[in-house]
């Protein structure tokens, strides 16, 4: 059966929601028209010249990327740089090009977390949670309807948190109405002051899927009118947020972690500062540039930060806290790639998925 790219899209997009970018980013779909049906798909770290012309040798008419070859926006294209090029090439070969970057840095099963594998890091968790992505549902049910009201607010996402499922508080009382004018009343008769017992239930859930939470809430409830409140919170997510940290299974010599980490992220060059204590155990990971996770990887006492991108000075500011170790921003983010082929593959079988093969790294080590 025939797949759109826009079915791919959405697949992506359930793994890692948009709004879960940093202001800054632009993933998302940048360049084509996801309508087409999928011819395959490559998937690569960057987008340039050189990844067009593998797609089309390839017959890929979708380009699924980490980082955004559309950053900045465009005020003009004739072809004057890489990224101008790269679009054109891309517009007269009808191919799609969709970036999958922050926000698939920021769950808890994306960039970081292929890191944290690689590493073979145990009880991990969210570095620095993000706040204001979490939303309260509370409404009002018939205490006879309250279940399956409640299920259909769960099937659509309400009421996970972490690693518990169904979640939801519920008290019961008594609702008071009268029905009036023109209403059909589920409950009670026109002009007649009604009491009724109701749970009050109150769910939490992803701020994104507020539109689906609350149609489920009006497609299920009985009630004519609902009555709801939905107001956003301030709570850190724990399942969504920059970097992770973990535990080795057991303690290292700092040594041997570095020459563990050069071999498993396969990089020739770590730049690293002195190490602090004798062992390491508490190991905080960032796939690309992630200096400014630092303060976070002092404050839950990680022993190592791996990330990549610090400047001079910023070696300085571990204060002799932690030792960072800088093993390049392709490095920290190749096995990307891996994650995504791997998710794209559970869920799609009718269409090539293909590792780029071109090495997009601009960096070369002597």
């Amino acid at each position: 059966m025939a797949t759109t790219i826009k079915e791919v899209i959405s697949h992506l997009e359930n793994l890692a929601p948009l709004t879960y970018q940093e202001e800054y980013d632009n993933s998302g779909l940048l360049v084509g028209d996801a309508s087409q049906m999928v011819t395959g798909v490559l998937v690569t770290l960057d987008c340039t010249e050189p990844i067009i012309d593998e797609a089309i040798q390839n017959h890929c008419n979708l380009i699924v990327a980490h980082h955004p070859i559309v950053f900045r926006g465009l005020k003009k294209l004739t072809g004057k740089n890489y990224v101008e090029r790269t679009v054109i090439q891309a517009i007269k070969n009808d191919i799609v090009i969709y970036a999958i970057h922050t926000n698939l840095d920021n769950i808890t099963t994306g960039v970081n977390h292929k890191i944290a594998e690689r590493l073979n890091l145990k009880n991990c968790k969210i570095l620095s949670p993000k706040k204001e992505t979490l939303s309260k549902l509370v409404t009002f049910i018939p205490k006879e309807n309250a279940g399956d009201v409640l299920n259909a607010l769960h099937q659509a996402g309400a009421g996970h948190i972490g690693n518990y499922k169904y979640c939801s508080f519920r008290v019961e009382g008594e609702g008071v109405f009268m029905p009036t004018g023109t209403a059909s009343p589920f409950i009670g008769q026109l002009n007649q002051l009604e009491k009724v017992n109701e749970i009050r239930a109150e769910v939490i859930f992803p701020k994104h899927l507020s539109p689906q939470v609350i149609a489920a809430l009006l497609k299920t409830h009985p009630y004519e009118e609902v009555a709801y409140y939905l107001s956003d919170l301030e709570n850190e997510n724990q399942a969504v947020g920059s970097g992770l940290i973990g535990e080795l299974e057991k303690e290292m010599k700092p040594i041997t972690f570095l020459t563990q980490l050069k071999e498993r992220m396969n990089t020739s060059c770590i730049r690293h500062t002195k190490p602090i204590k004798p062992t390491i155990k508490k190991i905080a990971v960032c796939g690309g540039a992630g200096s400014f996770l630092l303060p976070a990887a002092i404050a839950q006492q990680a022993d190592v930060l791996v990330s990549a991108d610090f400047k001079y000075h910023e070696f300085f500011d571990t204060d002799q806290k932690l030792m960072i170790a800088d093993i390049g921003h392709y490095e920290s983010e190749q096995f990307t790639k891996d994650l995504l082929v791997d998710v794209l593959k559970e869920k799609f079988t009718t269409f090539a998925i293909i590792f780029s093969k071109t090495v997009t790294n601009p960096i070369s080590y002597l």
